[in-house]
């Protein structure tokens, strides 16, 4: 999908606009062939640059290219209940010729409030101010992401307290993947970052640099996070699994003692049983229930010393 939109200096809103125009904002998501050809005819980019951004395993790095800068950064993207989020590549160019492209794969929230107008001090002319206020919202982005994975572990470990269940252990597994993929692309980002804050890719006006200062400020929490939630939940995992394996072992032992318990009387009948002379016991009326009540006064005195070991 191709959209265009320009600040009007008048009005101070965000216009769409069906022209692609100078100092215009490129909005491509998911784009076809037919609209990165129109775009690179008309922006002069080669258009290499902006097919390459349509694979979903573009790393995050600065390039410049015949007249054009290439940032290219990850985002979160939530995919589904059961695989949790996964990160995207956002591709951001430069135009010597007055032009801001962004290009992604796969359809990104961050920049619905760009869209939206409500960004403060956005102008779609301020093209080094509009890569940074990009690069923020990616790393706030990640952090209020952060925040939805720290409560539903939080719900996880409070339901696997009341029980345990191979879904649960699953879903937790999905988030430790997520937070996997948030540490290695945060890190790359910050690389991009570092690279930025030299001022050797984009030329930094005022009151930028303290932007992205901030920006790579979120983005170190956003690392410090993802890692102590990683080992949080690596830590409730294996907690649980030595708990289950714990009480598998419980139920043996205890399954163990009673099959014990229960040979017993099996073993005096079949003893008794046999077809040989037992003198007056095999005569007397009585010897059933003589049997039968030493059969249990001896099984529970074996169970007694079972509990007194730790078996039942």
């Amino acid at each position: 999908m191709l959209k265009c939109y320009k600040s009007n200096i008048h009005t101070q809103q965000l216009d769409r606009i069906e022209e692609i125009l100078p100092d215009s904002w490129i909005d491509l998501s998911q784009p076809t062939d037919e609209e990165i050809d129109r775009v690179a005819e008309i922006t002069r980019v080669d258009r290499n640059l902006l097919a390459k951004m349509l694979d979903d395993d573009e790393l995050p790095r600065t390039e410049t290219d015949k007249g054009a800068t290439l940032i290219v950064i990850d985002v979160p993207a939530f995919i589904s209940q059961e695989d949790k989020y996964v990160t995207y590549p956002l591709g951001i160019v430069i135009t010597n010729n007055n032009y801001f492209i962004t290009i992604a794969p796969k359809g990104t929230t961050i920049l619905n409030d760009f869209r939206k107008n409500t960004v403060k001090n956005f102008r779609t002319a301020k093209k080094s101010r509009f890569l940074i206020q990009i690069l923020n919202a990616a790393a706030a982005s990640y952090l209020r992401v952060l925040d939805e994975i720290y409560r539903d572990i939080e719900a996880k470990e409070d339901t696997l307290q009341k029980s345990t269940r191979n879904e649960d252990l699953i879903d937790l597994l999905a988030t430790e993947k997520t937070l996997v993929y948030f540490t290695t692309s945060l890190k790359e980002n910050d690389g991009v970052l570092e690279r930025l804050s030299n001022g050797s890719v984009i030329q930094l006006f005022e009151g930028d640099a303290d932007l992205l200062e901030d920006t790579i400020i979120e983005t170190h929490q956003a690392i410090d996070m993802a890692g102590l939630y990683r080992k949080i939940l690596s830590s409730i995992t294996n907690t649980y699994a030595t708990v289950i394996s714990n009480n598998l072992n419980n139920v043996m032992k205890f399954l163990a003692g009673i099959t014990i318990v229960l040979s017993i009387p099996t073993i005096i009948s079949s003893f008794l049983g046999m077809n040989v002379w037992f003198g007056e016991i095999g005569t007397n009326h009585a010897s059933a229930w003589v049997i039968l009540g030493g059969s249990i006064i001896l099984s529970l005195g074996v169970a007694a010393w079972l509990k007194k070991k730790g078996m039942l």
